[in-house]
């Protein structure tokens, strides 16, 4: 049996999306028909790897009413739920395309404040988690009451478990982590920006603080998300950059966390790094494609995979 892979999502959400013809002030928006999926980061990712046929379990959070909402629709899309109840509300998204310009409007609820039982209860899941485990996959932002610290805890719970973790977050939390030590971090451009404090406007400097995170041991591999310029991959004496591939984009929501998805799904199964960042870009390219938080099938990803043009950087 190959080793499970455990998502953690300390706040997850009830993403409901729509379309309306014009976006405006004062007059109420009619709007056709509502699709609700189950969201987060971390749930976003065991939804993309159970898709794959990944052994995975997702790790969350559940509110008293909108938490019974969230686990029916985790347990609709097949993925296992290791869910525990909490007292606040689970949170909502929502997310609005105006179908005049096709622009996307994205509105995020706040969640509910988490005491130290109930963040405790998250880690303590994972380590007490009953099996081999590969991969832990930390994802979203964390909610009110938990630690700034809780990612670096994850950290070491996961390297006691002799597992890898990946980390996609920003912030405070993503630089306490950072310090403890990860296996793989995915930053945006912004959120790369912000932790380093630098501009960052070259291909040459972006692949400089990829690697400075790889050299000072902060994380083995950095894979950098850059939106419709594509990807950039970084790990010791390696720099690879995949150029995005042009399609008509639906919706970029969860486009992220299907790009964290596929790279783990293929390092889980002994893929290369080229071989990872390709079917990286090609996960997140094929969650652009329809509306909604419907994140990336496999036919999707498979097709668009061999399109994906990888090349190797100088290291230095």
């Amino acid at each position: 049996m190959s080793d499970a892979i455990l998502t953690v999502t300390l706040n997850p959400a009830v993403d409901v999306s729509t379309v309306t013809q014009t976006v405006t002030t004062e007059h109420k928006l009619r709007c056709a028909e509502v699709r609700r999926d189950p969201g987060g980061g971390g749930i976003n990712v065991a939804r993309v790897l159970t898709r794959f046929g990944a052994r995975c379990h997702a790790v969350y959070p559940v509110g008293p009413v909108l938490g019974r909402l969230l686990r029916q629709l985790v347990d609709a899309e097949g993925v296992a739920s290791l869910a525990y109840p909490v007292r606040g509300e689970t949170r909502e998204s929502f997310t609005v395309i105006e179908r005049a310009t096709g622009r996307e409007y994205r509105f995020v609820l706040p969640g509910p404040e988490l005491d130290a039982g109930e963040w405790q209860h998250g880690l303590d899941l994972v380590k007490d988690f009953d099996g081999p485990l590969g991969w832990v996959v930390a994802s979203g932002s964390l909610p009110a009451g938990a630690p700034e610290d809780f990612y670096a805890r994850l950290a070491r719970v996961v390297r006691a478990r002799g597992a890898r973790l990946a980390l996609d977050t920003s912030g405070a939390p993503l630089a306490a982590a950072l310090d403890e030590g990860v296996h793989l971090v995915k930053p945006n451009l912004r959120e790369l920006r912000e932790y380093t404090g630098r501009p960052l406007e070259t291909e040459d400097e972006w692949a400089e603080a990829a690697l400075g995170l790889v050299d000072a041991g902060k994380a083995e591999v950095v894979a950098l998300s850059l939106g419709h310029r594509g990807a950039l991959l970084a790990a010791r004496g390696a720099v690879l950059r995949a150029a995005a591939l042009e399609v008509t984009i639906a919706s970029t929501v969860g486009a992220g966390d299907s790009f964290v998805a596929s790279i783990v799904w293929s390092l889980s199964r002994g893929a290369s790094l080229e071989q990872a960042l390709r079917t990286g870009v090609a996960g997140g390219t094929a969650a652009l494609l329809a509306p909604g938080t419907r994140l990336a099938f496999p036919e999707d990803t498979e097709r668009l995979a061999p399109q994906v043009e990888v090349r190797a950087r100088d290291a230095r």
